[in-house]
């Protein structure tokens, strides 16, 4: 499975009951009410989709933007 920029958008704003288009790249996460329970199950749920990803440079980044880069460089992105 590859994962989308705007699958990822739509599954933080619903951990944080935000609109997805209050998501934006730049957006510092944890601002908008993502803790570390939430990312962590951000993570476990994309990886049980079959995408695997390193939960560390989640976990050391606070954008949207910044984890797009990741995945975008670990091949999982579509």
């Amino acid at each position: 499975m590859t994962l989308t920029l705007e699958k990822m958008r739509a599954d933080i704003a619903r951990l944080i009951d935000l609109d997805p288009a209050e998501v934006g790249d730049g957006d510092h996460l944890p601002d908008l009410g993502l803790d570390s329970l939430r990312l962590m199950q951000l993570v476990t749920a994309w990886e049980q989709d079959g995408v695997k990803l390193d939960f560390a440079v989640f976990a050391e980044s606070a954008t949207l933007g910044e984890w797009w880069a990741a995945v975008s460089r670990s091949g999982a992105a579509g």
